[in-house]
């Protein structure tokens, strides 16, 4: 099953009110495993970015001067998507925005519900903890994902993020842990590296008759010096009588 997680950052809170896309992020996932294929795009939107939607992405009209409008990417975005299962947190809000961006380019503009399924994570994060937080930083908290990069919404690390949250609460498990998938590939790397089996042989050197006639008066001299004796030589002895 392919799903393609997705986020949107935008000048406003309303597009009935003229607010427009600003930022669309795209992250897949097939039959549960991340791809590292991404969608991402900056937009020009038009108009003026409220100030209390620069305080939470910090996206300006002077960074989005030069970045296309929607009617330009429309194609590859909704290539992109076609035919997968979008997974959104708070789905209602880009799937509005998304919806009006497609009618403001064609007055017979099919609906995004339309192309593609649709999973909010945000009601699926209700049922599962009900009367609880369940914005995506409260998520990564209770599943232990990183977002320490956070410190400003962004559509595509948010995109990223929401990938990670979305697969661990649908796996069972209760905090991000090493799949099954990943442990059996970090086994199948360490079962592929091979040792060196081709080394230098390690030469061995035995001592010859003057030097073991050597060893053993040491080992006499050190028996005579010691009130408890040579250890090696009761050792020696030891062995010799079994």
């Amino acid at each position: 099953m392919r799903q393609v997680v997705l986020d949107t950052e935008t000048t406003g809170l309303d597009p009935s009110q003229g607010h427009r896309v600003i930022e669309i992020g795209c992250v897949e996932i097939d039959n549960r495993k991340l791809t590292g294929r991404h969608y991402h795009c900056y937009l020009n939107p038009g108009r003026e970015i409220d100030a209390a939607a620069i305080e939470v992405h910090g996206l300006t009209s002077q960074f989005l001067r030069d970045k296309p409008r929607f009617h330009q990417i429309e194609e590859e975005f909704l290539a992109f998507i076609d035919g997968s299962e979008l997974v959104i947190h708070n789905a209602p809000f880009d799937i509005g925005f998304l919806d009006h961006e497609l009618r403001a380019t064609k007055t017979d503009a099919t609906a995004i519900s339309n192309i593609c399924g649709v999973l909010d994570s945000l009601l699926l994060a209700r049922e599962k903890h009900p009367g609880q937080r369940n914005s995506l930083d409260a998520l990564c908290k209770r599943y232990g994902v990183d977002n320490t990069q956070r410190q400003l919404h962004g559509a595509l690390l948010d995109a990223e993020i929401l990938a990670d949250v979305y697969l661990v609460m649908t796996s069972g498990q209760s905090s991000l842990l090493l799949s099954e998938d990943e442990s059996e590939g970090s086994n199948r790397r360490r079962r592929n590296k091979k040792h060196n089996v081709q080394r230098e042989k390690i030469a061995v050197i035995k001592a010859g008759d003057d030097e073991l006639a050597a060893h053993e008066q040491r080992l006499q001299d050190l028996a005579e010096s010691s009130d408890e004796g040579c250890l090696w030589l009761q050792l020696e002895a030891e062995a010799q009588s079994h």
